[in-house]
Protein backbone atom coordinates (compact mmCIF):
# COMPACT_ATOMS: atom_id res chain seq x y z
CA UNK A 1 0.00 0.00 0.00
CA UNK A 2 2.80 2.49 1.04
CA UNK A 3 4.23 1.98 -2.25
CA UNK A 4 1.19 2.54 -4.50
CA UNK A 5 0.61 5.66 -2.45
CA UNK A 6 4.67 6.51 -3.05
CA UNK A 7 4.03 5.83 -6.79
CA UNK A 8 1.39 8.20 -6.68
CA UNK A 9 2.75 10.95 -5.69
CA UNK A 10 5.86 10.28 -7.39
CA UNK A 11 3.89 10.36 -10.62
CA UNK A 12 1.34 13.46 -9.20
CA UNK A 13 4.67 15.39 -8.52
CA UNK A 14 6.11 14.35 -12.12
CA UNK A 15 2.93 15.85 -13.89
CA UNK A 16 2.95 18.98 -11.16
CA UNK A 17 5.97 19.60 -12.46
CA UNK A 18 5.29 19.47 -16.01
CA UNK A 19 2.02 21.17 -15.46
CA UNK A 20 4.00 24.59 -14.23
CA UNK A 21 5.71 24.45 -17.74
CA UNK A 22 2.66 24.87 -19.25
CA UNK A 23 1.91 21.54 -20.10
CA UNK A 24 -1.91 21.28 -21.02
CA UNK A 25 -2.01 17.74 -20.80
CA UNK A 26 -0.60 17.43 -17.46
CA UNK A 27 -2.53 20.27 -16.39
CA UNK A 28 -5.69 18.42 -17.19
CA UNK A 29 -4.69 15.13 -15.94
CA UNK A 30 -4.22 16.98 -12.68
CA UNK A 31 -7.52 18.63 -13.22
CA UNK A 32 -8.48 15.10 -13.27
CA UNK A 33 -6.90 14.08 -9.87
CA UNK A 34 -8.10 16.63 -8.03
CA UNK A 35 -11.94 16.21 -9.31
CA UNK A 36 -12.08 12.19 -8.37
CA UNK A 37 -9.77 11.91 -5.56
CA UNK A 38 -7.58 9.65 -7.66
CA UNK A 39 -3.44 8.93 -6.78
CA UNK A 40 -4.69 8.87 -3.03
CA UNK A 41 -5.33 12.93 -2.78
CA UNK A 42 -8.69 13.81 -2.10
CA UNK A 43 -11.50 15.72 -3.93
CA UNK A 44 -10.34 19.61 -4.48
CA UNK A 45 -12.66 21.21 -6.59
CA UNK A 46 -10.38 24.79 -6.46
CA UNK A 47 -7.64 22.85 -7.29
CA UNK A 48 -9.56 20.99 -9.96
CA UNK A 49 -11.09 24.24 -11.13
CA UNK A 50 -7.11 25.97 -11.18
CA UNK A 51 -5.73 22.87 -13.08
CA UNK A 52 -8.87 22.38 -15.97
CA UNK A 53 -8.46 26.34 -16.36
CA UNK A 54 -4.68 26.34 -16.86
CA UNK A 55 -5.24 23.68 -19.37
CA UNK A 56 -7.99 25.60 -21.07
CA UNK A 57 -5.78 28.19 -21.65
CA UNK A 58 -3.10 25.69 -22.86
CA UNK A 59 -5.79 25.14 -25.78
CA UNK A 60 -7.31 21.72 -24.59
CA UNK A 61 -11.43 22.08 -24.83
CA UNK A 62 -11.75 18.83 -22.89
CA UNK A 63 -11.07 20.84 -20.31
CA UNK A 64 -12.88 23.77 -20.75
CA UNK A 65 -15.60 21.54 -20.53
CA UNK A 66 -14.64 19.19 -17.63
CA UNK A 67 -14.18 23.11 -15.79
CA UNK A 68 -17.78 23.82 -16.32
CA UNK A 69 -18.90 20.53 -15.02
CA UNK A 70 -16.95 21.36 -11.67
CA UNK A 71 -18.12 24.68 -11.45
CA UNK A 72 -21.69 23.72 -11.12
CA UNK A 73 -21.01 22.45 -7.86
CA UNK A 74 -18.79 24.95 -6.77
CA UNK A 75 -19.69 28.10 -5.19
CA UNK A 76 -18.88 31.45 -6.22
CA UNK A 77 -16.14 32.40 -3.65
CA UNK A 78 -14.51 28.50 -4.55
CA UNK A 79 -14.28 29.59 -8.18
CA UNK A 80 -12.81 33.18 -8.17
CA UNK A 81 -9.98 31.48 -5.57
CA UNK A 82 -9.60 28.78 -8.22
CA UNK A 83 -9.54 31.53 -10.79
CA UNK A 84 -7.05 33.64 -8.77
CA UNK A 85 -4.77 30.42 -8.22
CA UNK A 86 -4.48 30.01 -11.88
CA UNK A 87 -3.72 33.36 -12.83
CA UNK A 88 -0.79 33.18 -10.25
CA UNK A 89 0.59 30.23 -11.77
CA UNK A 90 0.03 32.42 -15.11
CA UNK A 91 1.88 35.25 -13.52
CA UNK A 92 4.87 32.63 -12.34
CA UNK A 93 5.63 31.21 -15.38
CA UNK A 94 5.66 34.76 -17.17
CA UNK A 95 8.44 35.32 -14.75
CA UNK A 96 10.31 32.82 -15.44
CA UNK A 97 9.94 32.99 -18.77
CA UNK A 98 11.84 36.82 -19.08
Amino acid sequence: MATSLKHAQFLTDSRVADAALGDADACYELGMVYSSGAAGIGVDLIEAHKWFNLAAVAGSEIAKDCRRDIAEDMTAREIAAAQAAARAVLVSRQRRAA
